[in-house]
């Protein structure tokens, strides 16, 4: 992506100076960076929309990570990200709310969660997340 746009995740920033500066950093020390929960699931949500697969499953918690992931399917355009709420329990656990928007074959969909995420060792990880 050009650093002229967006980032997928509807900060408003460029996407190199937002989610793309998580994911570089992954992509060349395999290192999670994000210094907030919110930040990891904006920049999960950004790479749902660029489909980094790695990038996902390394995020997800080990103790709740799927041992694959699916592209997305075809002809799936995201739509924006709504964060409602972000709350920290205490230094190492967080909850996000929000709500992710998407269009597949005509049809408008509406993914909204509360997700709790979790820190160690200095990265935040995706643990799981309650479907509103």
């Amino acid at each position: 992506m050009k650093n002229k746009l967006s980032c997928p995740c509807g900060s408003g920033k460029p996407y190199e100076a937002c989610c793309g500066a998580l994911h570089q950093r992954f992509a060349e020390s395999g290192e999670l960076s994000a210094p907030t929960a919110e930040a990891l699931m904006r920049s999960r949500y950004s790479a749902y929309v660029l489909d980094l697969r790695d990038y996902l499953l390394a995020s997800w918690h080990p103790s709740q990570r799927p041992a694959s992931l699916e592209g997305n399917e075809p002809g799936l355009k995201w739509l924006g990200l709504d964060v409602k709420r972000h709350q920290q329990q205490d230094a190492d656990h967080a909850t996000v709310e929000f709500v992710a928007r998407s269009k597949l074959g005509g049809r408008a969909q509406r993914l909204h969660e509360t997700s709790r995420f979790v820190r160690e060792q200095g990265a935040w990880y995706y643990l799981d997340g309650d479907l509103a």
